[in-house]
């Protein structure tokens, strides 16, 4: 729910983080959508209530632009499918992913972390993992961007020159000394061989699921991932640390106030 700068109309705004990755994949055609929350998270389920009375008291006020705004998100919410599944207790990454399971069903199917959004200037990174999620053949596709430490991120062992289907050998959750400069980014496409990987997966020290750690359970099963990177141009606002969600600010505020 914490919000990053956007431009609408020519106007610069604030919206919530998780509102802007939906409306993203809304514009990307996707309809059905299934929420994992932890407990005390209320004010996700509310904030994707519609609630027009409010829309009308914004414009009896004058305040078109707001009342506009939210209108268009409310419009998308009614055209949409959403379902909410609540993970009682902090079990991991890979944890909340299994809750979905029943949502799935056999169907292949997108993961995206509500702490992360990236934009493209041309194809958008969700496009072409869906391109060459379906063109390989994969179980998984993840996306990737290469950094001079990732250190705090999962990390992909890859082979192959192609960036938009590079071969994933191994991964490894924020490893101390990692051997690739490729970090995982949380956006994955999946189709449901992901969950039974997650129920052979063992819990970290912590007691919890990662999906990093699944992943590599798919992998030593036989599984077959594969990795597009994030281009140059493409821009990743990370609000998971207060170091980084202070440069999203950053970033979204420059990039909404140039796009007006």
């Amino acid at each position: 729910m914490l919000p990053v700068f956007a431009s609408e109309k020519g106007t610069v705004c604030l919206k919530p983080v998780v509102q802007r990755i939906f409306e993203q994949l809304f514009d990307l055609d996707l309809r059905e959508f299934c929420f994992i929350v932890g407990k005390g998270k209320r004010a996700l389920e509310d904030h994707f209530t519609p609630d027009r009375e409010y829309v009308q008291q914004l414009t009896k006020r004058g305040r078109s632009a707001q009342a506009f705004q939210l209108r268009q998100f409310y419009d998308r919410l009614a055209a949409s499918t959403i379902v909410w599944i609540n993970q009682p207790e902090p079990q991991g990454f890979g944890h909340a992913v299994l809750q979905a399971e029943p949502f799935v069903g056999h169907e292949t199917f997108l993961v995206h972390a509500g702490d992360n959004y990236i934009t493209s200037k041309h194809a958008s990174i969700h496009m072409r993992l869906l391109r060459a999620h379906f063109r390989n053949g994969a179980d998984a596709t993840l996306a990737v961007q290469e950094l001079s430490d990732p250190r705090q991120h999962g990390v992909a062992e890859v082979h192959g020159t192609d960036k938009n289907a590079l071969q994933v050998v191994r991964v490894e959750e924020k490893p101390k000394h990692p051997k690739s400069k490729f970090a995982i980014v949380p956006v994955y496409i999946f189709t449901e061989s992901i969950f039974d990987s997650l129920r052979k997966t063992k819990t970290d020290r912590k007691g919890e699921i990662q999906l990093t750690d699944g992943i590599q359970t798919l992998l030593d099963s036989g599984g077959r991932v594969q990795a597009v990177c994030l281009r140059p141009h493409d821009v990743r606002l990370d609000i998971g640390m207060p170091e980084t969600y202070w440069k999203a600010l950053e970033i979204s505020y420059h990039n909404a106030k140039h796009t007006r």
